[in-house]
């Protein structure tokens, strides 16, 4: 793990993601970084679990069962402190730019997803 990643705060990583091999791959390549991950296949069980905080990192899949990614990402976006949000799809850019409608901006990662991608969004971001 780098210095950088080092010098802050352990801090859990949240992988909200319905396909069992896209949230598998994501929580093993996390966890072999050092980092505690948690993943949900849905919204409604990421909501019965504490709310992240602001060192903590959420990867939403855009379309998700039930109450989609773009529902998630607006409830953590107000949030008093917020974590850092990655929005992910495979989907074409006008899905996704309808999904994103009315969000704040936040990086959006297209599957299918690469290392070097998912390890970029492991830097804390500029508050």
């Amino acid at each position: 793990m780098s210095a950088q990643l080092r010098c802050h705060p352990p801090r859990v990583i949240y992988v909200l993601e319905d396909d069992p091999a896209v949230s598998d791959a994501l929580v093993i390549l996390l966890g072999n970084l050092g980092f505690d991950v948690l993943a949900f296949a849905d919204a409604e069980s990421f909501f019965a679990h504490p709310p992240p905080t602001r060192n903590d990192i959420v990867f939403v899949d855009l379309v998700l069962p039930g109450i989609g990614g773009s529902e998630v990402i607006r409830q953590l976006q107000h949030l008093g402190e917020p974590p850092h949000i990655v929005a992910m799809s495979g989907h074409s850019q006008r899905i996704i730019d309808a999904a994103l409608r009315n969000l704040d901006a936040l990086q959006v990662l297209r599957k299918p997803l690469t290392h070097d991608a998912i390890v970029a969004q492991l830097s804390p971001p500029a508050r």
